[in-house]
C-alpha cells in the first residue's frame, strides 16, 4: 500500500502525505473511508508514530482528511467549496511554474500536450 524510502531526501512525513494524497485523488481510498490508526501504520511501516501524526495533521489541515475523536481519521468527501483556498494556492503555484517553464524555453504546445496526456492517464486511456 504505502512505500517509504528512508534514503530519499524527501522527508518521510512528506512521502507519506504525497502517497496518501495520490490514493485519495485517484479514489483508491474512498470518501469517508477510515485511515489506519497512527499506531498500526507506525508498526506496519516501522517509522516513528510522531511522523505519521505530522502527516495526518497536515492532510487534515489541507482538507484531505478529517478526524472524529475516539474513532479515527477518515477521507474527506470531495467538495469544491472546501478546497477553494487550496485551489487558489495551487493556481498561483501553477502560474509561477508555467511562467518559468516558458522563460526557460518550453512551449505552450508542450504544456497542452502534458495536460492532454495527464487527462488521458486519469481517464484510463479512454476518450470522451
Amino acid at each position: 500500500m504505502l512505500n517509504i524510502d528512508i534514503r530519499s531526501r524527501v522527508p518521510i512525513y512528506e512521502q507519506l502525505m504525497n502517497q496518501l494524497k495520490s490514493m485519495i485523488i485517484h479514489e483508491v481510498i474512498a470518501a469517508d473511508e477510515q485511515l489506519p490508526s497512527v499506531r498500526n501504520l507506525a508498526q506496519e511501516l516501522t517509522i516513528n508514530p510522531n511522523t505519521i501524526q505530522k502527516a495526518y495533521r497536515e492532510l487534515e489541515r489541507e482538507g484531505y482528511i478529517y478526524s472524529i475523536p475516539g474513532r479515527g481519521r477518515f477521507v474527506s468527501p470531495q467538495t469544491h467549496h472546501q478546497n477553494k483556498e487550496r485551489l487558489t494556492m495551487l493556481t498561483e503555484e501553477i502560474e509561477t511554474m508555467i511562467s518559468e517553464y516558458l522563460y526557460l524555453g518550453g512551449t505552450k504546445d508542450n504544456i497542452l500536450a502534458m495536460l492532454h496526456t495527464k487527462d488521458e492517464a486519469d481517464q484510463g486511456g479512454e476518450q470522451s
